[in-house]
């Protein structure tokens, strides 16, 4: 049982805070079946490779480029949006996550009475994440939020009404926006077109997406691929209040809620991670002896090598983490250097030195430690 190291804890802790990130993000996108996927391929070719199904290793290890390929033509959306969440410059430059909403009040109000005409509408509060590769056919404007200018907007028949409503930094920049549809399954049968968009864009990025269904006059808020319906304009208040004011200008949540909230899929990647890394560190120490044929540089000029012995010698190599391949796997040699010898019978010394590894092995011994050479001079001109 390999004992952990201050460094062996920070290096689980680290993959597994990232594991549950991309996991946190991906979970109600159709990505995560792919990720899946794609983690069972890896592990059915590890063992294939450990039990020497050489034919299909190989196979699987052909496909795995395609397969790479394919998945970053398809994600290549959600790859740069996971890539733009990870990038810190956002916030050397002062970029929030929280965005200020433009009178809570108003849009609340604005909300219940389009809900109360039974006319249908859906706005999008952006965030921090950029928008413009999930919207498409927007009519761009540069208004200040009113109630009078969203009900005109998704009054029927204007030629607004039918898109989305995008929110920007106080203002309405864009109307008449199509989203991406939601790849949930099993979703409500009474959920609609408005819905599933509004779903599908807050599964792929941190908008908000405020809804109201023109059937059933319900009023709706989309976060993170989750929809709540709200029964008074007094409690969505409360909600969009909380989720656009500034985290210094509310109460942060304490240390233990951010670590035990979630915990059954945060105990499971750690757990997943911790069992990797026991595998990997499985080999750890693991000494292995492998027998490594002898090189030989710098023979003087004229001169020729015409017997070696023994013409390969016995290492011992140790090896110091499991992500390093097999040593049987390596093209090792023990190269020496003839610049020293004399016309006859030499003996050369072999020492560790002598073979080179890669990082993360070390030769413990070798043996024999010395080699008989017979080298012959050009012979003179009579």
């Amino acid at each position: 049982m390999p004992q952990f190291r201050v460094q062996d804890i920070l290096d689980i802790l680290i993959m597994s805070i990232l594991i549950y990130q991309l996991y946190s993000w991906f979970r109600k996108s159709r990505a995560i079946q792919v990720m899946a996927g794609l983690g069972t391929i890896t592990a059915i070719y590890f063992v294939t490779r450990q039990t020497g199904l050489h034919m299909t290793s190989w196979v699987l290890q052909q496909l795995g480029t395609v397969i790479i390929v394919v998945i970053v033509v398809i994600f290549q959306n959600e790859i740069r949006q996971t890539l733009y969440r990870f990038s810190k410059l956002r916030e050397l430059v002062g970029a929030d996550s929280k965005q200020h909403c433009s009178g809570p009040n108003t849009i609340a109000d604005s909300a219940f009475a389009l809900a109360k005409a039974r006319c249908g509408a859906i706005i999008v509060f952006q965030r921090a994440d950029q928008l413009d590769d999930h919207l498409s056919n927007g009519t761009q404007l540069e208004a200040l939020v009113s109630a009078p200018l969203l009900s005109s907007i998704f009054q029927d028949g204007t030629p607004l009404h039918d898109g989305a409503v995008l929110i920007r930094d106080e203002r309405i920049v864009q109307a008449a926006c199509l989203l991406p549809l939601s790849d949930a399954q099993h979703l409500p049968q009474q959920y609609g077109t408005r819905h599933r968009a509004a779903l599908g864009l807050t599964e792929r990025t941190d908008a908000i997406v405020l809804v109201v269904s023109e059937e059933r006059g319900e009023v709706s808020l989309a976060e993170r691929g989750e929809l709540t319906v709200f029964q008074t304009a007094e409690h969505l208040k409360r909600k969009l209040e909380a989720l656009f004011t500034p985290e210094d200008q509310q109460q942060k949540r304490t240390l233990a809620r951010r670590i035990f909230s979630d915990l059954l899929p945060k105990s499971a990647i750690l757990l997943g991670v911790t069992v990797i890394w026991l595998l990997l560190s499985a080999r750890q120490g693991e000494v292995a002896i492998v027998p490594v044929p002898l090189t030989f540089h710098g023979l003087p000029e004229g001169m020729t090598l015409t017997r070696v012995s023994p013409e390969e010698v016995t290492v011992r190599l140790r090896s110091n983490s499991g992500l390093t391949p097999s040593p049987r796997l390596l093209d090792l040699t023990a190269d020496l250097d003839l610049g020293s010898v004399q016309e006859g019978h030499n003996t050369l010394r072999v020492s560790l030195s002598h073979v080179r590894v890669p990082s993360g092995m070390t030769v413990v011994g070798i043996e024999p430690t010395s080699v008989k050479i017979v080298v012959k001079a050009p012979q003179k001109p009579k």
